[in-house]
């Protein structure tokens, strides 16, 4: 019987593919990640795609589960997308792709053809993982932190390395490079999810200056607006081996909306993009270009809603210490707990009854829950919650 290759995939992407060591086979499976379409439709939904579903009630008084903001777009976002609406006839009124490019250009520092926008992050992330691992060149991360690189080099039948972090909480960069010295792709993510916590730029560099010579290092900072930290765009830009990822899901409130960006080199851009002839990078929807375009610039706002976040954490972690509970230490929005004694899916349970939607677990930490910082009142009723659960 002939083997017929999916038509999903253009031509540069199959060849490239077969010759990195992926099966004829594999392809149907990696234009699914893609959602290419009949070809995801005959396959299914990958496995991986479970993870990371958002609060199961979305009728719960307090949903702090899912690392959402507690509120939405910044106003001048809000306003932007709000009068784009009525040029949505248009798949591109102006040059709303280009504006946005020249807003990261100059927050971060970069060159324009150093950016790509995405629906999110979630889609270049599982981009990154298939463009540069293989069936040979595997996958190393961290444990614990954001599975969805884990989980999509899996189900590609990428080897897959996760290494604990440090004790203070940050990645393990040595570790990580002795875990697989031949690896196609290293993940970082900081602040870390679920911990919320730092890996200097120096342990970066670090592992860019010493890994394998044509590895990738990711670097997630889905959450960096809330620690107002210094940030690793300046990498992108010097090493050719460097992608720096960004999302608006996270501090500016548009997780529905979907927009994110990735700063790169042009030639990673254009292997990442080959999959599908740029579409999910150059079909966005102009209300979300707009709102993340005039969100970018709006540093006052930013530096605000950090603030309101840091006191309503504050206020938390004020409770959770004078009730002698074990929190791990956290530059983000986002506090990990350590019930000790019991696990952390029962935890979840127990909120559940008071109407308040925490986070969940990871397998290395079956007693640590996650706990999104939400507003002052949402933590306020998560604090009233506690006393009942722990009483």
């Amino acid at each position: 019987m002939t083997t017929h290759l999916p038509a999903a995939l253009p031509d540069e992407a199959q060849d490239d593919l077969l010759t990195r060591g992926f099966a004829r086979r594999d392809l149907a499976r990696i234009a699914a990640v893609f959602g290419a379409g009949a070809i995801a439709a005959s396959v299914g939904r990958p496995a991986w795609a479970s993870g990371g579903v958002p609060d199961p009630a979305p009728n719960a008084k307090v949903r702090i589960g899912a690392n959402e903001c507690w509120t939405g777009p910044l106003a001048p976002g809000a306003l932007a997308a709000a009068k784009m609406i009525a040029q949505g006839n248009r798949y591109s009124p102006q040059d709303q792709r280009g504006d946005f490019i020249k807003a990261v250009m100059a927050v971060e520092n970069v060159p324009y053809d150093h950016v790509a926008p995405w629906p999110g992050s979630s889609d270049p992330l599982c981009r990154s993982v298939i463009t540069f691992c293989s069936p040979t060149k595997g996958l190393v991360t961290a444990d614990p932190t954001f599975e969805l690189a884990g989980r999509t080099a899996a189900w590609l039948g990428a080897p897959v390395k996760a290494v604990p972090l440090t004790p203070d909480y940050a990645h393990d960069v040595k570790a990580m490079l002795a875990a697989n010295p031949d690896a196609g792709l290293y993940y970082i993510c900081t602040p870390n999810n679920p911990t919320g916590t730092i890996t200097p730029l120096a342990d970066i560099e670090w592992l860019i200056a010493n890994k394998p010579k044509g590895a990738m290092v990711l670097i997630d900072e889905a959450y960096t607006h809330f620690a107002g930290v210094p940030t690793a765009s300046y990498l992108a830009v010097k090493h050719d081996d460097v992608i720096v990822m960004r999302t608006f899901s996270k501090l500016f409130g548009m997780a529905g909306l979907r927009m994110g960006y990735i700063i790169t080199k042009p030639a990673n851009i254009g292997k990442m993009m080959r999959y599908d002839g740029g579409m999910q990078s150059g079909a966005l929807p102009v209300t979300s270009i707009a709102c993340a375009t005039a969100s970018l610039t709006a540093a006052p706002l930013i530096a605000a809603r950090r603030a309101q976040m840091e006191a309503a954490r504050g206020l938390t972690l004020d409770h959770l210490k004078a009730r002698k509970v074990d929190v791990k230490p956290t530059h983000a929005n986002m506090i990990m707990i350590d019930w000790k004694t019991s696990q952390a899916k029962d935890m979840q349970a127990a909120f559940r009854k008071h109407s308040v939607e925490i986070g969940r677990s990871w397998p290395i930490w079956p007693t640590v829950s996650r706990i999104t910082i939400g507003s002052a009142a949402d933590m306020k009723g998560f604090c009233m919650a506690l006393d009942k659960v722990i009483a």
